[in-house]
């Protein structure tokens, strides 16, 4: 699906230095008190996105980013207009999409309006780009992304609102983190909501660092009190630059890293 293939923060990446965004975009849907009406907690989702959705695609490009993770990208329901939105994004800054729902295959969410076609998504602009899909085996939300690169392998994830299930996840990640052959990010929304403790012990088995080394929150946008969204790198990764810029676009801030992999220069 990848093929070869970019001012908020006027930045220009180097030969060797890349930037990564994530951003849980919740389809554009918004947030705020409007987000909530005519039904609390649902009724966001059931609105038009396109104006919400440019400023998302907007601020996107303003980054150049040379990979974006996406969590929750609507794949062109009727809320969305029927515009997938992840091919949208990539045709707006220069890169290939690769998306897939986020839900289990033979899951009943497969086939109900709107919600089949919520998923996650990569989007890249660097050559030689090679996606998989893997599974987990519990959850609502089972989507494993893995997007390889010549340098490096880097896995997309959104994890479940359920404790047990998400430790069932996280020991499903570290399997696929060790059996990685190239160093390893592993990004995505963890849904980390008993505390930092359940991202410390995965990270120490995986052998992984977080790129957010002041561990700044990352929901809800507007008062972040939480840490739920994550970047993990492995000892072969050099962080160089890590921000979120405080935008509301989501409920969720975006988490920008710039990094290196070692060796190669």
């Amino acid at each position: 699906m990848f093929t070869d293939n970019g001012s908020l923060l006027n930045y220009s990446v180097s030969e060797y230095l890349m930037r990564l965004l994530l951003y849980n975009m919740r389809y554009a849907t918004g947030h705020g008190p409007r987000f909530h009406f005519p039904l609390p907690g649902v009724g966001g989702y059931l609105r038009g996105t396109s104006r919400n959705f440019q400023r998302i695609v907007q601020f996107i490009g303003s980054l150049s980013p040379d990979i974006v993770g996406l969590i929750e990208v609507d794949m062109g329901s009727v809320r969305s207009s029927t515009v997938n939105q992840a091919e949208a994004i990539a045709a707006a800054i220069g890169h290939s999409s690769a998306y897939s729902n986020k839900y289990g295959l033979g899951s009943i969410n497969q086939r109900l309006p709107i919600i089949r076609k919520q998923g996650n998504a990569f989007l890249t602009r660097l050559p030689n780009a090679i996606q998989r899909i893997h599974y987990f085996d519990l959850g609502i939300k089972r989507l494993i992304m893995e997007l390889e690169l010549d340098e490096i392998c880097l896995f997309l994830v959104h994890l479940s609102l359920k404790f047990r299930h998400r430790q069932y996840q996280m020991h499903h990640l570290v399997s696929l983190v060790r059996s990685a052959h190239k160093p390893v990010i592993v990004t995505g929304d963890f849904n980390t909501l008993w505390g930092s403790y359940e991202i410390d012990l995965f990270a120490a088995a995986a052998g992984l660092h977080s790129a957010n080394a002041r561990n700044l929150p990352s929901w809800p946008s507007n008062r972040p009190s939480r840490q739920l969204d994550f970047i993990l790198h492995g000892p072969k990764v050099e962080i160089t630059h890590f921000e979120m810029p405080q935008v509301e676009f989501s409920d969720h801030l975006p988490l920008i890293c710039d990094f290196r992999v070692q060796g190669t220069q």
